[in-house]
């Protein structure tokens, strides 16, 4: 049986309505669903967010998936630099990453945000050692996400060989875009 753990993002809940979608898809299909609400996600932090994942993410194996949504996607990669080297996942799909944001976003969202922001961007992240993990990873990207530019498709490609599937008119992935269901992340878990 696999098991799946999705990563809310900034400002995020378990509650949203993608994440109760999938989860509810997946555990029809007779999967394992963990959705943990993170702490403090107005003011994400690596050193608060990555030590939580730790003490809640057990048990990892050949059937785990990992899924981030935005910045959740980096708490899933920094997440998989503290794993022991001998433990092998299924997969990892990463819904709206970024290593940077858009530069409208960063002016538009003001100092507060960008502090937050900061260390998720300057942090560097030891993508062999992430790699080490699966040779599974899947990104999805909206060509109109208005805080993730598609340059960061670059860097996933370059440093996880990721594959890369650039959706149509999904914004951020969120409800404010609409986005209820996500069909794609239900069809990528085998």
């Amino acid at each position: 049986m696999k098991t799946i753990y999705l990563i809310h993002g900034w400002d995020g809940s378990p509650k949203e309505p993608m994440h109760q979608w999938i989860k509810t898809q997946l555990e029809q299909k007779g999967y394992t669903v963990i959705i943990p609400k993170m702490p403090d996600p107005e003011v994400p932090k690596i050193e608060t967010w990555i030590p939580f994942l730790t003490e809640i993410i057990l048990n990892l194996d050949e059937n785990s998936y990992l899924i981030g949504h935005s910045v959740g996607c980096q708490a899933v990669l920094r997440f998989m630099e503290t794993l022991p080297e001998e433990i092998k996942l299924s997969g990892v799909i990463l819904i709206a990453p970024w290593m940077h944001l858009d530069e409208q976003t960063i002016k538009d969202e003001g100092e507060e945000i960008v502090e937050i922001a900061k260390p998720w961007m300057e942090t560097p992240i030891d993508w062999k050692k992430v790699k080490s993990h699966t040779n599974n990873f899947t990104c999805l990207l909206s060509d109109n996400d208005p805080y993730v530019p598609l340059s960061n498709k670059e860097l996933f490609e370059k440093s996880l060989n990721a594959k890369i599937i650039i959706e149509k008119n999904k914004g951020h992935y969120t409800e404010d875009d609409s986005i209820i269901e996500n069909q794609t992340v239900i069809d990528l878990i085998r």
